[in-house]
């Protein structure tokens, strides 16, 4: 990939900053697109002087997208939110946003787009964020018809939005609520993600084009098993305790109403239903890629909660 630009929006995000480190070690040029460039100025020291370049770009701005990716080789869209919050709709970023970035990347003639979407896009979910992913999927696809597609199931990682955020809760909360806890998940970690990315991204990786990856780690756990497991290597004693769904509900409605809530209404539909790798999708394998454990990255980060840190002792299950 010596020499060649690649463009990607959301380049700051959890992905993204694994993703600009795994181009720039291939010797890619790359240009990182996103709406605060002053919040992305860590990602430069991971290249060369002059290998990475921030740019202030939005998606929901078409004349912001389209400069970002002139004389783009690549283009790479993983920008996406859990939830809504003033102008950041599902709509208007999911689908909206995501056809400006195919429509700039078709007319600056750039060689490929992946376009990271969601395990469970689904235009008939009852999520509207699940809903928005697939409008979106179709939107890129509507445009440029050879785009790759990735759907991650939840990603971990230490800097995560799943484990750490229910980590922080159990500090404070009596006890750690389990809704929907028979839900199956298939969490996928962030370095496999971003290492797929930039696999697809590689001229050996053009059968990749056009298609719809699933990526999912080794293991499927169920949403009880998974709180256990953090609750384990955090070293929390509060136990867990299921909360029935009407209840959830009325709480996601009161929450919702927070600048940054712990769950949405939505996100409970999200819980409804399985979120794994269907059977014979392209995953993971496909790229060569063996997916990590989520048991050999987990207690890197879940020791910043224990009561001691690194220096706990370990916790017993009562």
């Amino acid at each position: 990939m010596n020499a060649r630009l690649v463009t990607i929006f959301g380049g700051s995000g959890f992905v993204g900053r694994y993703l600009v480190q795994h181009l720039a070690r291939r010797g890619a040029r790359i240009r990182v697109a996103v709406r605060h460039p002053q919040e992305a100025l860590f990602l430069k020291p991971l290249g060369q002087v002059g290998q990475i370049h921030i740019m202030q770009a939005n998606v929901r701005h078409a004349p912001s997208v389209a400069a970002a990716v002139a004389g783009a080789d690549m283009v790479i869209n993983l920008v996406g939110i859990l939830h809504e919050r003033g102008r950041q709709r599902f709509r208007s970023v999911h689908v909206e946003g995501a056809r400006h970035v195919a429509e700039a990347a078709r007319a600056a003639g750039a060689r490929h787009l992946l376009h990271m979407s969601a395990l469970g896009a689904d235009p008939d979910s009852p999520s509207r964020y699940a809903r928005s992913k697939a409008e979106g999927e179709a939107a890129v696809r509507a445009v440029f018809p050879r785009a790759t597609i990735m759907r991650p199931s939840i990603i971990f990682g230490p800097e995560d939005d799943f484990f750490n955020r229910f980590a922080r809760l159990a500090k404070f909360l009596p006890f750690i609520p389990v809704i929907a806890g028979e839900t199956r998940f298939q969490p996928v970690y962030v370095g496999d993600v971003a290492e797929a990315f930039a696999r697809a991204a590689l001229d050996g990786g053009r059968p990749s084009r056009a298609m719809t990856y699933e990526l999912g780690g080794p293991c499927v756990y169920t949403f009880r098993e998974l709180l256990e497991i953090m609750r384990r290597e955090a070293m929390i004693r509060r136990p867990l305790m299921p909360v029935p769904m009407w209840l959830a509900r009325l709480k996601a409605a009161f929450l919702g109403l927070l600048p940054n809530p712990p769950i949405t209404l939505d996100q409970l539909r999200l819980l409804g239903r399985d979120n794994v790798v269907q059977e014979g999708a392209a995953g993971l394998a496909d790229l060569g890629i063996r997916p990590t454990p989520l048991e050999a990255i987990l207690p890197t980060y879940m020791r910043l909660y224990r009561p001691e840190g690194a220096f706990s002792r370990p916790l017993y299950e009562d």
